[in-house]
């Protein structure tokens, strides 16, 4: 008698549980593309039809027009358009920023040891509140710049070799993700000020700052645990044979870490691209990304459905077609390390 309780595989299934399956299946894909097939039906629609829906069907339950689409396109064409570029520019500089750094912080935590000092950490950031200060009191951003790097200096030379408390490489991992609890409202009105300070204000430069410093916690967590599944044997056999670090990096680490690469892209892209709260504070007109160019539609007279839906269309249509892409490599990039020991 077959034993019910034996561990079967996932397509080892009796047909009325594939059935289910299917039916879930189907059910999940109808919940997760409706929204998407709201989005194109409403973008072509008329006010009048939006006002009197819902209208579910094309040439059955309302004439599809292509007002909309004018309207956005042709009428606003330099209002959608700066701000597409703008989201466009910010979003790929910022994410292959925090790409770059993050996976190579995130190499290093994983092949490295570090021990470092907390009380020289504390230092550094004092240094840092110091120089912002004196900038935010009117001293010349270069002046208080140095000014800080020497106390930091004369500081850590002095008193920081009295300081024996160190944190590893897992508190350094946790301390980075850490950054990510705080709400971003709580940063808004800093940051606000600081880019006043230095002119920064309703500048792209400003959004990309912040958004790496944003996407970089996320960048080393998720590399961290992929770099960390990897096999260490074919850095070790490189570096027996006269590679060096940087050689093994270049020609080993990265090919084969790809997927993770991608996928964590990916991520940290969307996060930039659909960031809302930070663009809204730091930016008025020529820095505006397509975030607020949607939340502009809901005008004195209420929401444009219409105008939402097509500006939102396109402004998604890029990262779905760069996941449908590189969707054998996010795959991948997701499952290694998922399943370890």
């Amino acid at each position: 008698m077959r034993n019910p309780f034996a561990r079967r595989s996932a397509m080892d299934l009796s047909p009325p549980a594939k059935f289910g399956a299917f039916v879930l299946l189907l059910a999940w894909a109808f919940v997760v593309l409706f929204p998407i097939y709201w989005l194109v039906v409403t973008s072509f629609k008329t006010p009048n039809s939006v006002d009197k829906g819902p209208f579910y069907i094309p040439f059955v339950d309302f004439q599809p027009t292509l007002d909309a689409w004018r309207y956005i396109l042709v009428e606003l064409g330099n209002d959608t358009l700066r701000p597409y570029i703008n989201t466009v520019i910010v979003g790929l500089t910022s994410s292959v920023i925090a790409l770059v750094l993050g996976s190579l912080a995130a190499y290093a935590l994983v092949r490295f040891t570090y021990r470092a000092r907390v009380g020289i950490i504390g230092l550094g950031i004092g240094s840092m509140a110091f120089a912002f200060i004196a900038a935010a009191l009117g001293a010349p951003l270069l002046v208080a710049l140095a000014s800080a790097v020497a106390i930091f200096a004369i500081l850590a030379q002095t008193i920081g070799r009295r300081f024996t408390r160190a944190m590893g490489n897992s508190d350094i991992a946790f301390w980075l993700i850490s950054q990510r609890i705080l709400p971003p409202i709580a940063v808004a009105i800093p940051l606000y000020v600081l880019y006043q300070q230095v002119g920064l204000l309703d500048n792209i430069a400003a959004l990309i700052i912040t958004y790496v410093a944003a996407n970089l916690p996320i960048v080393v967590w998720l590399m961290r645990d992929y770099f960390a599944a990897l096999p260490r044997e074919l850095e070790e056999s490189a570096a027996v044979d006269g590679a060096s670090i940087y050689r093994i990096v270049r020609s080993i680490v990265l090919p084969i870490s790809v997927p993770g690469l991608v996928a964590t892209f990916l991520i940290v892209l969307i996060f930039a691209w659909n960031e809302f709260l930070i663009a809204l504070v730091l930016t008025s007109a020529d820095a505006q990304t397509m975030p607020l160019q949607v939340a502009a539609q809901n005008a004195t007279r209420g929401p444009q459905w219409w105008a939402m839906s097509v500006l939102i269309l396109i402004m998604i249509a890029p990262v779905v077609i760069m996941a449908i892409v590189l969707e054998r490599y996010i795959t991948k990039g997701i499952l290694v390390g998922a399943l370890k020991g």
